[in-house]
């Protein structure tokens, strides 16, 4: 490499943001969006060293341009009937492995009174009301808040 270029790719590391687009312009002969400093950097950097050196042979030209001739390359979704096209449904998550089985009932002694509450497959029923969680029953009984697996004492080690 060139002792110009060398000098030239050090002295990136000093140049600002705002530098660095107008080296990478007078480089590359068009403008970036890029604001990403480093980027900017490795691009400029390897255009100098391109320009220098001569980019890629006339061999490594000549293949690349073979590979892009032979590729199937699909520029437009294939069309389809409305019906085949599937909208996307997220995946069902997971049920918490701290959970127990869907009709167990929890219990637990909270000031004198035993608080009950049963498994839901989706959520937890505690006095005919279904709640989304543990921890807005754990609030609804001490009226603070309490994370709801420690409440009910799910959140210790238990033998399955």
């Amino acid at each position: 490499m060139k002792a110009e270029t060398r000098e030239r790719i050090e002295a990136l590391d000093e140049m600002t943001v705002a530098e660095l687009r107008e080296e990478y312009a007078r480089v590359w002969g068009e403008p970036t969006r890029s604001r990403h400093k480093r980027y900017l950097q490795k691009r400029i950097a390897w255009g100098l060293q391109a320009n220098d050196e001569g980019g890629l042979s006339e061999r490594a030209l000549r293949r690349a341009e073979e590979l892009a001739n032979e590729a199937d390359l699909r520029l437009l979704a294939p069309r389809g009937r409305r019906s085949e096209v599937r909208p996307f449904r997220p995946p069902k998550p997971q049920r918490d492995p701290r959970l127990p089985m869907p009709g167990t009932v929890l219990t637990r002694e909270y000031k004198g009174t035993t608080v009950a509450v049963t498994v839901l497959d989706e959520g937890f029923e505690y006095r005919g009301e279904v709640y989304r969680s543990l921890s807005s029953i754990a609030k609804k009984v001490t009226g603070s808040h309490w994370n709801g697996f420690h409440f009910f004492g799910l959140d210790k080690e238990t033998t399955r």
